[in-house]
């Protein structure tokens, strides 16, 4: 999609006042919910099969060249034979407070008021890249076909519209994705949190990634 300076600036001044009092609502509404949806990696489970990228893929149709999920698979550890890796999931860490939401100069990037997702909005998306370079995680990208930021949105338009869990979390072979409610202290997240050492990436920017990690337990890990 393209759009001209003077379009860019058009949209601007249309949508300035919309956006602030959006961000004053959805704070509100946020609060009240109780819901803000977050994921664990257990890295001591994870086999680096790549099901849960196929499956990302197919379910949100992402075309080929782009992926809004990545495994990333570390160094070997150790001495042959007993070589291990360590498999690093990276994508959208759906943060609390998140520098792509904030310096979005349309309101396109957002955190859905329903259940702390951060999203993208394509229809009010300029493609200026602006959370592109504000994203500390280097996650988003431009959408080949639809020429708008794109990136992992927990399956909030596809599976979970349906009832049904992130299409990652339902094909992991060995159950090392775990999704909910941080904020319910019952559900099977929480219990999860309580009862496992986790991280978070890059904690100390201060952007309050909803992504929790199980750390592998052979070699250090870098944050």
């Amino acid at each position: 999609m393209s759009c001209s300076r003077r379009q860019f600036i058009t949209r601007l001044g249309a949508l300035a006042a919309v956006s602030g009092a959006a961000g004053q609502v959805v704070a509100r509404t946020l609060e009240i919910n109780g819901v803000r949806y977050g994921m664990i990696h257990d890295e001591s489970l994870c086999i680096g099969c790549t099901a849960c990228m196929e499956a990302c893929r197919e379910v949100n149709l992402v075309p080929e060249g782009v992926s809004r999920l990545t495994i990333v698979r570390s160094e070997p550890i150790g001495e042959f034979p007993d070589v291990k890796y360590r498999f690093f999931r990276k994508s959208c860490q759906h943060c609390d407070n998140a520098p792509c939401v904030d310096v979005c100069p349309t309101g396109a990037s957002f955190r859905d008021a329903a259940s702390g997702i951060v999203d993208v909005n394509p229809d009010l998306c300029v493609g200026c890249q602006y959370c592109i370079a504000a994203c500390p995680y280097q996650v988003r990208f431009i959408h080949p076909q639809n020429k708008t930021a794109d990136k992992c949105d927990f399956c909030r338009k596809t599976n979970l519209q349906q009832g049904k869990l992130p299409a990652c979390v339902s094909a992991c072979p060995t159950n090392a994705l775990t999704f909910g409610n941080l904020d319910d202290p019952d559900s099977q997240i929480s219990r999860m949190l309580r009862q496992k050492n986790t991280y978070r990436f890059k904690i100390a920017l201060g952007t309050r990634p909803k992504v929790y990690r199980v750390p592998f337990k052979y070699g250090e890990i870098s944050q």
